[in-house]
């Protein structure tokens, strides 16, 4: 049972990386924090789910389709929304949640609900790994994961537009003074956080149903994840999802289910109250984080 716990929690703790990685993203290069950021991940899984049944269009090619159209409507949101209240940190966190509230609770109200909404896995089959069973489904969300956070990392540091974030993260002021539009690169980066966000419900959600209360715990794990290993620090993310994961494993295995959601609360409080910043973040107070 030991060994079944760790495996699982090694694969709940990229899963959680993969799910926060675009939140984390985005705050880090535009200082942007996206609380719609669990509703364009129900949104990309609602979107495929209708593009393959409804208009017969095959997995793949529905995912894809699904992951631009969250790109686009979160590069919309910034332009039509955030830029209007850019710098304005309690409005920008108001504004976001309030259209990712609007999001989830449209599905609602049309009546996505029920265990007819779901995605199927790419490939049906299982593994013995240890002695454990695993299905291919997790090992390709593991695969998946990995390369994309490889990808993530050659963008970031060896692209004209990735070296662009950094200096637009790194020093605002001086980026602009070499001719950096700042509003340009945050608009792509709460694109590509969103299309994130997207990706990793095409590869997660086919491990059960699409539920709009996804939405929310989305979030939660996002922001656990990303005020733990410290906001905009992308090693940060790494690190407090294996700590978050594996907490989240061995309380569901040894204590109950229903205590999974309370360790990621207590995580954070505990982070803020013994280091605000989180492990490897650099912001110092807490207004900088939200």
């Amino acid at each position: 049972m030991l060994l079944g716990t760790i495996v699982y929690a090694v694969i709940n703790s990229v899963i959680l990386a993969l799910t926060a990685i675009g939140f984390n993203l985005t705050f880090g290069i535009s200082g942007v924090a996206n609380f719609a950021y669990g509703a364009f991940y129900i949104l990309a899984a609602f979107a495929t789910w209708i593009l393959m049944n409804s208009l017969g269009l095959p997995y793949l090619l529905s995912a894809v389709l699904s992951i631009l159209f969250s790109a686009f409507l979160g590069a919309v949101m910034y332009r039509l929304v955030l830029l209007r209240v850019r710098g304005q940190v309690l409005s920008e966190v108001i504004a976001t949640f309030g259209i990712g509230l609007a999001i989830l609770e449209l599905f609602r109200y049309l009546g996505f609900v029920g265990i007819e909404y779901s995605l199927p896995v790419f490939i049906d089959e299982s593994f013995l790994i240890g002695g454990v069973y695993v299905d291919m489904q997790r090992i390709l969300i593991v695969l998946c994961s990995v390369a994309l956070i490889i990808l993530l990392w050659v963008f970031i540091h060896h692209t004209s537009m990735g070296l662009a974030f950094r200096g637009i993260a790194q020093d605002e002021r001086t980026a602009l003074t070499f001719g950096m539009d700042a509003d340009w690169i945050a608009t792509l980066s709460v694109s590509l956080g969103a299309g994130l966000a997207a990706i990793a419900a095409t590869i997660i959600v086919p491990l059960g149903t699409i539920s709009v209360g996804q939405g929310y715990d989305v979030l939660l794990n996002a922001l656990a994840v990303s005020i733990i290993g410290g906001l905009g620090s992308t090693g940060g993310v790494i690190v407090a999802s294996f700590l978050v994961g594996f907490a989240q494993r061995f309380t569901d295995s040894y204590i109950g289910s229903h205590w999974t959601l309370i360790v990621s609360l207590v995580a954070i409080l505990l982070v803020l109250v013994i280091k605000p910043s989180g492990l490897y973040g650099k912001q110092k107070e807490l207004e900088e984080r939200i």
